[in-house]
């Protein structure tokens, strides 16, 4: 064998190599959720062990649940994890989605400043609003159609306030996320619903505190499925299947729940 031959198979070897490399570094998915495992910090917990038994990279597009579903249906997500079954369910039922499963759940509650202007404390969500509406209150909204804001509408319905009738100065949409929403709820010293993780991984509290908890509405689930290869061929199909399949299984149930801040257990599995 000639030089020449010799030098061209090390080149034709080398590539190789470096083709292997970069197939298994671009290894990944793309998973559009709900921003408050993101911001409650369960992510940043739970991916590393995904990613350390599989060797598949997760690339988190954090968003409002009806953002990640609209993401979802243009095909820009492999995989949503989000909260809001209802909507999930109708995803679902359009053809955008497949093989949803529930996951785990935790509680909404409503955040207020520690001296309670409305006198809203207390374990009734819906008397709680009516009287932050009652007394206007200074009241921070997401109005970005998350998972958060479709329950903050759903009790302000329940309560029998038309809020979109009602809502004035003391009413402040911020259409965006949820950390950003309390910052403001903060500098305001305003009411806000907010998800019990989020809330406890939030450093900037201010004078804010947990003004109502405990109701059974306040119940929170979180659901994740497969955006429908049938309808977008690139989704990533078997590695998208395998976090799932993960999430759910024993595994990935006990890193959710193993996931704490100060003690206090943040996520309930309860696979299906």
């Amino acid at each position: 064998m000639s030089a020449f031959d010799i030098a061209r198979r090390c080149l034709l070897a080398t590539a190789a190599l470096f083709a292997i490399g970069a197939q298994a570094e671009d290894r990944f998915i793309t998973v559009a959720s709900t921003t408050s495992t993101e911001q409650s910090g369960l992510f940043g917990f739970l991916l590393p062990a995904f990613e350390k038994e599989t060797g598949i990279k997760v690339h988190v597009i954090a968003q409002g649940t009806g953002q990640a579903l609209a993401t979802g249906q243009r095909g820009d997500a492999d995989v949503l994890f989000v909260h809001n079954k209802v909507a999930e369910e109708k995803f679902l039922a359009e053809g955008y989605g497949v093989g949803r499963h529930d996951v785990m759940y935790n509680d909404f509650v409503l955040i207020g400043p520690k001296s309670d202007p409305a006198k809203a404390a207390g374990k009734d969500i819906l008397e709680g609003l009516k009287k932050v509406e009652a007394a206007q209150a200074p009241f921070v909204s997401r109005g970005d159609k998350s998972g958060t804001h479709s329950a903050e509408l759903r009790f302000w319905k329940a309560a029998g306030i038309d809020i979109d009738a009602r809502k004035g100065s003391w009413y402040r949409d911020t259409g965006s996320g949820m950390g950003p929403s309390l910052n403001t709820a903060s500098s305001m010293n305003a009411y806000i619903l907010s998800d019990r993780g989020t809330w406890l991984n939030f450093k900037n509290r201010g004078d804010l505190t947990i003004v109502v908890e405990g109701d059974k509405q306040l119940f929170n689930q979180y659901g994740i499925m497969l955006v429908n290869p049938a309808k977008h061929p690139h989704v990533k199909q078997a590695d998208g299947q395998k976090f799932i399949d993960w999430i759910v299984s024993p595994a990935g149930q006990k890193t959710i729940a193993d996931y704490k801040i100060d003690g206090e257990q943040l996520f309930f599995p309860n696979a299906d």
